[in-house]
């Protein structure tokens, strides 16, 4: 059985839920249209398809776009050695799915990390917490709309944090430059009269 078999069997299942299998490099990608319905298809990716290994979630920020996230399953069967990403999208307004921690204890972890950088909630999770920003933060790091310095923020009696400098990182790409030089990532802290953002020495290609 090929990874690509075992997608068109979850479409057959679930017909115009899931769409036509999306294969690129050997992946097969399918998406779902119902977000709603995620933790009925990945019981049946486990259990009538053999995909037992939640390999990991992860979430993407389509920013300026609607829906504006999109959340993937990536899932591994150990029986048949084939892999599965399973996409579906969630709209800024809901911001919200249904937790398969019922289908992989292990997505315990991979949905509070979701929820705690991109601020997406699983419903029915057993335990909804931050898992590296202190509960109280009011930001989601992993947003697009969120700086490269970060925000400051201030919460009595727990933590506070102060926007970063960007000496020492994060790597600013800056826009246009005469070489392939000052256009790459790096560190960036001076900055010019005519356009700040790019260094002098940036803009001179050194």
């Amino acid at each position: 059985m090929t990874a690509g078999e075992l997608a068109q069997q979850l479409k057959a299942r679930f017909g115009d839920l899931i769409s036509a299998p999306v294969e690129f490099r050997g992946e097969f990608t399918v998406e779902l249209s119902d977000a709603e319905c995620v933790a009925e298809v990945c019981d049946f990716a486990k259990k009538q398809l053999g995909f037992d290994y939640l390999v990991d979630i992860t979430s993407i920020d389509n920013y300026g776009a609607d829906p504006r996230w999109t959340v993937a399953y990536h899932l591994y069967g150990y029986g048949h050695r084939c892999a599965l990403r399973l996409k579906t999208r969630v709209s800024e307004e809901v911001s919200e799915l249904p937790t398969v921690t019922t289908v992989w204890k292990t997505a315990d972890w991979h949905e509070r990390e979701i929820f705690d950088m991109m601020g997406i909630r699983f419903r029915n999770h057993p335990d909804l917490r931050r898992i590296l920003m202190w509960e109280g933060y009011p930001f989601f790091p992993l947003r697009k709309d969120f700086p490269l310095a970060g925000k400051p923020s201030n919460v009595p009696e727990v933590a506070f944090t102060n926007s970063a400098p960007l000496e020492g990182g994060p790597f600013v790409t800056a826009a246009g430059g005469k070489s392939a030089t000052a256009r790459e990532p790096r560190v960036r802290p001076a900055e010019t009269d005519d356009h700040p953002e790019i260094p002098q020495a940036a803009k001179e290609g050194k």
